[in-house]
């Protein structure tokens, strides 16, 4: 009998931080496991034209064993992960890691696993968002009416592009990506990593540093397949899953400062907010932090300021 098959999959390149994590999953697995189990990795499911989206899928069905994906896509799914699209909800990457590490993470997955079949093994981390553009400087909420802004399909996300007076184009990322690159959209907010990788800074001359969403990513798995591993292979994909997120947080971090100079050396034009300026963004953003607490127990809340 030859080695068990895992699959694991993602939507970024192989070079990205998330491949850095795919890979040291692999790695840490195959030899901790003695070669009785062999990984995998389908780097990027839109190589094959297919929507990212997809990945969920597959991992749901049981065709892939483990993707990563943007919590935001499971909001209407699991209405916890909604506390982590609540703008300006963390002041750092330290404090995002502490929580999404700690008792709001335990959390957050016990809420997954009672709503879907997935099993989050952990989260990733995808940066702070920032607004980018292609028509002007952006220094506060007024600056963007009137700009049409693509956005992750999440309801928070849109009424807080409307509370800047934006106009919200709510589509998954392959569309995205051909709206941008046609200028049928004038804007959009990602970490600068995604930004780059797709292709964004190639038709948007404009950076806000804004930090208006932490992007967390989550390692969802198929529950089954993963309550099915025996428990000696089941640590040894604990273990891959914390070398993974160490491997790829700190590879994000770096990544989100090279690129920031190669950008500013090309001509981007970055704008880092004074605090008077980064207040009028938070106070404009009301409605949607109001809606998130609405749809959203307090207790989330309460675990993240803890």
């Amino acid at each position: 009998m030859g080695p068990r098959i895992l699959w694991i999959g993602g939507y970024g390149s192989e070079k990205s931080a998330h491949g850095v994590g795919l890979a040291a999953f692999r790695r840490v697995v195959e030899t901790e496991s003695d070669g009785e189990v062999e990984v995998k990795i389908n780097w990027n499911i839109m190589d094959e034209r297919r929507p990212n989206t997809d990945l969920l899928k597959l991992v749901e069905d049981g065709e892939m064993f483990l993707c990563y994906f943007s919590s935001s896509y499971l909001g209407g799914r699991v209405p916890e992960l909604n506390v982590l699209e609540t703008p300006f909800l963390f002041e750092s990457l330290e404090s995002a890691h502490q929580a999404l590490d700690g008792s709001l993470g335990d959390t957050l997955r016990q809420a997954v696993r009672t709503s879907t079949g997935f099993e989050v093994l952990g989260f990733w981390d995808n940066g702070f968002r920032h607004l980018t553009n292609r028509l002007r400087t952006v220094r506060c909420p007024n600056d963007c009416e009137g700009m049409s802004v693509r956005m992750q399909p999440n309801p928070i996300h849109e009424e807080l592009i409307r509370s800047w007076g934006g106009i919200p184009v709510a589509v998954e990322l392959s569309h995205a990506i051909r709206l941008i690159a046609s200028l049928e959209v004038d804007a959009q907010e990602n970490p600068l990593a995604n930004t780059v990788a797709y292709g964004v800074d190639q038709v948007h001359s404009h950076v806000t540093m804004t930090g208006h969403l932490y992007g967390a990513r989550g390692l969802f798995a198929h529950g089954p397949t993963f309550e099915a591993l025996p428990p000696q292979l089941r640590q040894v994909v604990e273990g891959a899953v914390r070398v993974a997120i160490d491997e790829q947080r700190n590879s994000a971090r770096d990544l989100e400062t090279s690129l920031r100079v190669r950008m500013a050396s090309t001509g981007t034009e970055f704008v880092d907010l004074t605090e008077s300026e980064r207040n009028l963004f938070v106070e404009a953003s009301s409605p949607a932090i109001a809606l998130a607490h609405q749809n959203v127990p307090e207790e989330l809340f309460e675990l993240v300021r803890s």
